[in-house]
């Protein structure tokens, strides 16, 4: 049987590979009838598709493009504004430089002035406590120049205004005679 078989292969000359003539034109005829309907539903929808795609791709880039436009221009605005304040800051930075050394300048006027109303003060009261001194001392001195004026004469002396008119030519007498000594000196 295997023999019948080789034969009848090798008596046909029909090629396996190479389909019949009738099933060529079946499939032509369901090919074109697939390739229409692709054509008229199919394809359209994906070009549609296609052409939204394409404009929401280039309306996002439009965005992007104004979105970086915005933000240029918002460096730029920040950097201008920026250098303002540092400006801004800079004079600040000298008004208060300035300011200070005035209330140094200032500080230091008051200071002097409160230094010379204290010396002025402190010699006010000296020359205060000086006098008050003398005026203490000279009665004092009068006292002890009537109490010893009285034992060297071995009267006592109970006339104050006479005793007190001769202490205080006394102590005049002396004065002046410092203040001589003292012209002389220098």
């Amino acid at each position: 049987m295997l023999n019948s078989v080789v034969i009848a292969a090798t008596e046909e000359t029909h090629n396996p590979l190479i389909p019949a003539w009738p099933d060529i034109i079946a499939s032509a005829i369901c090919f074109v009838i697939i390739l229409f309907f692709f054509w008229k539903l199919v394809l359209p929808r994906m070009r549609k598709l296609l052409d939204e795609r394409a404009e929401a791709i280039e309306g996002n880039i439009a965005k992007a493009d104004e979105a970086q436009h915005k933000a240029e221009a918002l460096l730029e605005e920040y950097t201008a504004q920026l250098a303002d304040a540092r400006a801004e800051a800079a004079k600040i930075r000298e008004t208060a430089r300035t300011d200070g050394q005035k209330i140094v300048a200032e500080a230091k006027d008051n200071a002097t002035a409160e230094a010379a109303r204290v010396t002025a003060a402190a010699q006010a009261q000296i020359e205060a406590e000086r006098q008050g001194a003398l005026v203490s001392l000279r009665g004092e001195v009068g006292s002890l120049a009537i109490d010893l004026a009285s034992g060297v004469v071995g009267e006592v002396l109970t006339d104050d205004k006479k005793a007190q008119a001769i202490v205080d030519r006394f102590l005049a007498d002396l004065e002046s005679s410092e203040a001589q000594k003292a012209g002389s000196g220098n």
